[in-house]
């Protein structure tokens, strides 16, 4: 792998969150001007729509870093991790485990029957191709900001990426949603920093975990 400084990371790693923040910009600026009418009175196609469209605006985005990633510094992400100990599955199960508990806790049910109940069929399998692809972004910027913070203090057991991803990802829900959401996003980030580093640093094993946190 080329010797990249922390900084250079870092910046792959924002340039995730930046991905993300493009849906603000169709949530807020363009959709209401083309539709007619804020956020919360759209139609259930034009909601449609608007996923559809940031899930486009994030897997090229999520695309571009990748590649640029491994063509401008040889970083691989799909790098393969080395075998994930029994102790290490056991602590992921934990995390799981708790992250589902919270869960039913903060919805009053299963999460995933209520956006079910709550959308419909067809905006339920459309919200959850959303979740596919913000998982993405947040995956990245858990891998890039991590190996900026390890560069720098060449400490490998600490979750930075976690830290990170809470601090950027986790924070911003106070804002786009409400308190108690913005609480549970900035958990949920440290948690994904911590199934990074348990599945050492394998996104192939990785992804899978932060998905079912993510969505249940």
């Amino acid at each position: 792998m080329k010797k990249v400084s922390g900084i250079r990371y870092m910046l792959l790693a924002m340039a995730a969150f930046a991905g993300l923040g493009l849906e603000i910009l169709l949530a807020f600026i363009i959709e209401p001007a083309i539709y007619g009418a804020p956020l919360n009175g759209w139609s259930d196609w034009q909601n449609i729509m608007h996923w559809v469209a940031t899930c486009i605006l994030w897997g090229a985005v999520s695309w571009y870093i990748v590649q640029f990633a491994k063509k401008t510094y040889r970083f691989d992400i799909f790098q393969k991790g080395s075998k994930v100990a029994v102790w290490q599955w056991l602590l992921l199960a934990v995390i799981v485990a708790g992250s589902l508990i919270l869960s039913y806790f903060d919805w009053n049910g299963s999460k995933v029957l209520k956006e079910f109940y709550a959308n419909g069929p067809l905006k339920f399998v459309f919200q959850y191709i959303y979740y596919f692809f913000e998982t993405i972004l947040v995956l990245l910027i858990l891998v890039f900001s991590q190996n900026a913070f390890e560069t720098w203090f060449r400490r490998r057991n600490i979750p930075y990426g976690g830290i990170i991803a809470a601090a950027t990802w986790g924070t911003a829900h106070f804002f786009t949603k409400d308190f108690s959401t913005g609480i549970i996003t900035v958990l949920s980030g440290l948690a994904f920093g911590s199934v990074y580093l348990l599945v050492n640093r394998d996104i192939r094993k990785a992804y899978p975990v932060l998905w079912i946190l993510f969505v249940l």
